[in-house]
């Protein structure tokens, strides 16, 4: 007897199996690099696109910047860091927006800000300057900003052939608020053309969104933003210390002879 041959069922081959698997996989996929950015953006570090010359030649129009979020949960602000900040119902955009025609290209735009591929409309790049305290003047006789009388050797940051300022302005940062400066002083719309908000232009430090701390594209012009030595001068640190403690100093040199002199009375009446 001859065996009949039995036609087998056709099996996919391995390679369609791991198309078909990765099909499958790859929304999810999608999914969840997006959950993740969005929790890195939210919480850790986020990437700003810079739209605009204002911190030129520090930064450059169409640079991408990396944003530390968590860096003012460990320390304060410093003057001399490069911050974004949010000034929504206050600043007004330095470069003019497009909205989205229509949802899908919200979407994109969404996604683009979350990789700092596109700009945010309502976020700003500036140098902090003063800090609660500080009183910030323009200018000394050598057209120098000042911060608590201690000139800013600036040459190293701000834009060539700019001065410091061609706005006079003299003020003590409130509490709770930031003195900012663009570096390219001739262009920055920054706290000085501010000077009638509330604040008298200083930006509210719960506007912060984090310290720049490194240009990440293009690789040509990739580096960290370190804080302008000019800034590390003891004097000017010393001054704002004093400046800002003032109420608890007086406070003690108050007290101190209140206590000597109720220490006298005791010693009177035994």
């Amino acid at each position: 007897m001859v065996a009949e041959d039995v036609e087998q069922p056709a099996r996919p081959a391995k390679g369609d199996k791991k198309k078909g698997s990765l099909w499958r996989e790859l929304p999810i996929m999608i999914v969840v690099a997006l959950g993740l950015a969005l929790l890195i953006k939210t919480f850790i570090v986020q990437a700003f696109y810079i739209p605009s010359g204002s911190m030129e030649n520090t930064l450059l129009i169409n640079d991408r910047v990396l944003v530390n979020k968590l860096v003012y949960r460990v320390r304060d602000i410093e003057r001399g860091d490069v911050v974004v900040f949010s000034g929504v119902d206050s600043w007004k955009e330095e470069v003019d927006f497009e909205e989205p025609s229509n949802p899908v290209s919200g979407v994109f735009n969404w996604i683009g800000s979350v990789f700092g591929l596109v700009p945010t409309e309502k976020d700003f790049i500036k140098r902090v300057i003063g800090v609660p305290g500080d009183k910030v003047k323009c200018c000394d006789g050598k057209d120098r900003i000042t911060v608590n009388g201690i000139p800013l050797n600036e040459e190293s940051y701000l834009y060539p052939g700019n001065k410091p300022s061609t706005t006079p302005f003299e003020i003590t940062v409130p509490p709770g608020r930031l003195w900012v400066m663009g570096d390219h002083r001739g262009v920055s719309a920054d706290s000085r053309v501010h000077q009638g908000d509330p604040g008298g232009g200083a930006i509210p430090i719960s506007q912060v969104i984090g310290r720049a701390f490194v240009i990440v594209w293009p690789f040509s012009h990739a580096s960290t933003i370190p804080i302008p030595d000019t800034f590390s001068q003891p004097a000017l640190n010393a001054a704002g210390a004093i400046g800002s403690e003032a109420p608890i100093l007086l406070g003690f040199a108050g007290a101190v002879p209140l206590v000597r002199w109720r220490r006298r009375r005791l010693l009177r009446r035994g």
